[in-house]
């Protein structure tokens, strides 16, 4: 195959592969069956492509493709007479729009697939996984090291989620307006955690997956649409001025570049407008949580001219609310930065110190990456050193190792 063509599939499976998954859960009613579907289509256009050429309309061609296959495969099942009277009668299991919305804004099948996964019928934990191994595409053993599990428990809770899907019929839809309020939050929280590994992936040869963070600030636009609720405006806010960073937060090389370091000249200013715009109407609102505080936070750092120039106090202050409705060490962590930032880098590393030994941070690669450049800014150079030096222990993204181990050869000279 020539090379060429090879990289254009590899490049259309890595933006369109979640999207013909959740048009094909929809069309066969039945997540494993739909992922045994979609790589049969990409095998197909494996075979076909560099003969034919790739079609104007790859997406299409690979839903296509991939629900023949799994028609065929659940006929022969003995599932298939079922499936082809729904596709009769054109109304595949739950994709008429539900009651209260517009047809035309939720047809999106990745939204709806988030919504099938966060039914309230599911635990909460199974609910977040199953979203994140089918819609961010994370592996198993990638979501149990998120959850602290063993592999083979996250394995049985994913499992269980699907049959309960399948066996209940849960629909796949966005719910009406009175039942949205039950499912906003693990949405909300599935699509804030799709940004997160697009924003800085967990592992591999990429800082970001832009593919992953685009659909993640598109879906938040579009639950924002459907339920101006004050999270829902926040997270989108937060998402958009994240956003307004992306695009110099890597170098030519695809190595890290540090907030200290950005052309803050290059940040967007329309994604920060928008961004502040939404913050406001959320402040307004009197009801800030978690996403619109974050998103507050953000704010701040748009507003600097540097990082030293950072109203750090404000931050803190943010920081201090937050904690008070989330408690999480990874915002106790940021917390700690932005104090250490205040009141001088001595202050931050005892309470780094405190989390690593009292939390679930120890095997945190950024928590001993941030004691590391605290340590640094204080002089403190053997300190900073061993720091670096765990970080690039446990960090399993190679942009972030070149970064962590460019530092530690820097105070090592």
């Amino acid at each position: 195959m020539p090379q060429p063509i090879a990289d254009r599939i590899a490049e259309i499976y890595q933006a369109e592969s979640r999207r013909v998954l959740a048009t094909l859960i929809r069309l066969l009613g039945d997540f494993d069956q739909a992922e045994e579907a979609l790589q049969e289509a990409f095998s197909s256009a494996l075979s076909v492509w560099p003969k034919d050429g790739i079609p104007e309309k790859p997406r299409a061609w690979l839903v296509s493709a991939g629900k023949f296959r799994g028609l065929d495969a659940m006929r022969r099942q003995g599932r298939g007479k079922q499936l082809a009277r729904q596709q009769a009668e054109e109304s595949p299991r739950g994709y008429t729009p539900a009651p209260g919305w517009d047809g035309d804004v939720v047809k999106d099948d990745l939204l709806r697939l988030i919504f099938t996964c966060c039914h309230p019928a599911l635990p909460t934990d199974s609910r977040i996984a199953l979203a994140l191994r089918s819609v961010c595409g994370l592996t198993t053993a990638e979501i149990a090291s998120a959850f602290l599990v063993p592999e083979g428990t996250m394995k049985k809770r994913i499992s269980r989620a699907k049959a309960k899907i399948r066996e209940e019929a849960i629909p796949y839809e966005v719910p009406t307006q009175s039942e949205l309020p039950a499912r906003l939050g693990t949405v909300l929280h599935v699509v804030y955690l799709v940004y997160n590994e697009g924003y800085s992936a967990t592992e591999g040869t990429q800082h970001q997956r832009r593919d992953l963070a685009s659909d993640a600030v598109f879906l938040s636009r579009l639950i924002a649409d459907l339920l101006p609720e004050p999270e829902a405006l926040g997270l989108h806010a937060l998402l958009l001025l994240h956003e307004s960073r992306s695009a110099v937060r890597i170098d030519d090389q695809g190595d890290v570049v540090p907030l200290g370091e950005q052309d803050r000249a290059l940040w967007n200013q329309e994604l920060i407008a928008q961004g502040v715009e939404l913050v406001q109407r959320t402040v307004m609102s009197g009801r800030l949580g978690p996403y619109g505080l974050q998103a507050a936070i953000a704010t701040v750092h748009a507003a600097a001219d540097s990082l030293e120039a950072t109203n750090w106090g404000l931050i803190v202050e943010y920081y201090d609310l937050l904690i008070e409705l989330q408690e999480s060490p990874i915002v106790e962590l940021s917390r700690a930065i932005a104090i250490g930032m205040r009141d001088g880098p001595e202050a931050g590393i005892a309470l780094i110190e405190a989390l690593l030994a009292s939390s679930d941070l120890a095997s945190y690669h950024r928590a001993h990456a941030a004691k590391a450049d605290l340590a640094r800014r204080a002089g403190f150079l053997e300190e900073a050193r061993e720091s670096y030096r765990r970080a690039v222990q446990l960090v399993r993204q190679e942009p972030e190792r070149r970064y962590l181990e460019k530092c530690l050869m820097e105070i090592s000279r």
